[in-house]
């Protein structure tokens, strides 16, 4: 008598085994993978405030410290949540243990929420230990809680579906790097973290009106202060539009196992 195998079917709630072993992973480091970038901002904030403060004001009434706790605490999510879901994948793909995950039946969108997911609960607990330990040096504010939440969250969202397609395309940690150093690292602190684009020359300011990352930071900043350099609406617009045609690619690539399956 024939016997015919069949795919076992994807448990609906496979990405949740996914996820807790994501948040798992970053969450037993968590010295490494939590203090150590709330720590680097932190410094960021006293170097900057220390040098800058009393010399450049960008929205009125607003300190150059308070000015600078917006884009540090999106500046961190953004860094981390890429470096969660990128580091992962390739840490799968040099020890050899990625292909335990291929031979479960979790399908391609049960890779994305897991990734994707620890990824973004990563970027907002470091965005929010920035945050807390800002308020030492800068009175809390919040003149849209709404606006701040909504735009973590889509940052985080972004980095990390941007970090998952990193980590497919890489086979090494050198490769990830370069993805870090020369694409991630520049736009962001070209997004004016630690400045206005208004006070940019004028080529560089056209070129800020292209970097998603510019509109992340100035609508969280909207959300602190309730002034921005350009409307919240269409920073809203430009960073949704950037996490729908980035997750469209990424899911593309893993539902064709691009550079997991050979």
């Amino acid at each position: 008598m024939a016997h015919h195998l069949h795919a076992l079917p994807a448990p609906e709630d496979g990405w949740k085994m996914l996820l807790t072993k994501e948040v798992l992973r970053f969450w037993r480091v968590a010295l490494q993978t939590i203090a150590a970038p709330v720590l680097t901002s932190v410094l960021y904030l006293l170097i900057f405030g220390h040098v800058m403060e009393g010399r450049v004001q960008v929205y009125p009434g607003v300190s150059y410290v308070a000015f600078l706790v917006p884009g540090l605490v999106m500046m961190s999510v953004l860094q981390n949540a890429f470096a969660n879901s990128a580091s992962s994948l390739v840490q799968s793909k040099i020890m050899g243990n990625l292909v335990f995950l291929l031979l479960t039946p979790l399908g391609a969108w049960h890779w994305f929420i897991a990734y994707v997911g620890a990824a973004i609960l990563r970027g907002l607990m470091v965005g929010l230990g920035v945050y807390v330990v800002t308020l030492w040096y800068a009175p809390p504010q919040a003149a849209a809680l709404g606006w701040i939440v909504v735009f973590a969250v889509l940052g985080a969202a972004l980095m990390g579906v941007l970090g998952l397609l990193a980590g497919l395309w890489a086979d090494k940690f050198d490769q990830m790097a370069v993805f870090q150093n020369f694409i991630v690292m520049p736009m962001t602190f070209l997004a004016g973290v630690f400045y206005s684009i208004h006070s940019l020359p004028p080529v560089w300011h056209t070129v800020s009106q292209f970097n998603p990352f510019f509109y992340m930071i100035d609508g969280l900043r909207y959300g602190f202060f309730g002034v921005s350099d350009v409307s919240p609406w269409f920073s809203f617009g430009v960073a949704l539009a950037s996490l729908l045609a980035v997750s469209a690619l990424t899911l593309h690539l893993l539902k064709t196992g691009y550079k997991l399956r050979n």
